[in-house]
Order: C-alpha cells, then sequence, then structure tokens
C-alpha cells in the first residue's frame, strides 16, 4: 500500500517537514556519498578520519542545542496543563489534600493578575508573580516524605 511520506511520522522526510529534525545544516553535506576513485593515499586517510570525528562533534552538538531550542517552552505548557487537570479533578484526590490544591490554585489565580501603579507620571507594571518567587527564594522548600505506617510527613529542606 503507497502512503504519502510526509504524513508518515516516522520518516526522515515527515521529521523534516514538522521541524523535527535539522534540515539546512553544513556538516549534513559531508554525509553525502561521492563515486569519484581517488588513490589510496596514507595521510589523506588519517586527516579524512580525523575530519569525520570533528565533523560528528560538531553535528552533534548543533543537534543537542537544536532539540534544546525546540523543547524551550514545553515545561510551562507542562505545568499549566498539570494544574488544569488537577482543577477539574479535584475530587478524586484524597480529602487531606484538597483543601491545600485549592489553596494553591487560588493564589496562582492571584499571582497572574496585573497590578498597575502610577510612579511619577510614568505607569509602571508589577506582577504578584515576581514577589511570591522572592518570598519562594527566602523560605526553605517544604517537601513531603512517605513515614511508613503514619502517612506523609513535611519535612524542610534548605537548597
Amino acid at each position: 500500500m503507497k502512503r504519502n511520506p510526509r504524513k508518515l511520522a516516522w520518516t526522515k522526510s515527515f521529521r523534516r517537514a514538522h521541524g523535527k529534525e535539522m534540515t539546512v545544516d553544513s556538516t549534513l553535506q559531508f554525509a553525502q556519498r561521492r563515486n569519484i576513485p581517488v588513490r589510496y593515499n596514507r595521510e589523506l586517510v588519517a586527516k579524512t578520519l580525523s575530519a569525520m570525528q570533528r565533523v560528528s562533534e560538531i553535528r552533534a552538538r548543533r543537534e543537542r542545542q537544536f532539540y534544546q531550542n525546540r523543547m524551550r517552552g514545553n515545561r510551562a505548557k507542562q505545568l499549566e496543563a498539570d494544574r488544569k487537570l488537577v482543577a477539574e479533578n479535584q475530587h478524586l484526590l484524597p480529602p487531606q489534600y484538597r483543601d491545600q490544591v485549592e489553596s494553591v490554585l487560588e493564589t496562582r489565580a492571584e499571582g497572574q493578575e496585573v497590578v498597575g501603579m502610577e510612579v511619577e507620571g510614568e505607569e509602571v507594571e508589577v506582577e504578584r508573580e515576581e514577589a511570591q518567587k522572592q518570598e519562594q527564594k527566602v523560605k526553605a522548600k517544604r517537601k513531603q516524605k512517605l513515614v511508613r505506617g503514619q502517612g506523609v510527613e513535611e519535612m524542610d529542606v534548605d537548597e
């Protein structure tokens, strides 16, 4: 059965068409096949092997950077999706955690509001989120640890 390779997610053409793989890179040209017979030369072979290693290092570094650039905004999107999931399914949580989740969601909703202030005729926007982040840095992080037979216990952790 014939299929369009640009619609099959596992093909090279799909990955290139959807921006998942590097398409324009000078290191990719080295991998092209060249059918030109060359007389054996020891120095040429040594240079070629060293060049191949160097090109592979450069390509790996560029691919790593490309991937990092592509995945840059995913953490914020995933956190937002997780918050939405918890907000919609609070009834599934154990009763002891429901009030904690509600308080966290309320502070999150308040933190996204932008408050405008007038300072010497200039409009300055102050986000409450930044203030909360600074307060959190000052306070020690609270983590939970599971104690056998007793449930969850909070502990202070300094970073």
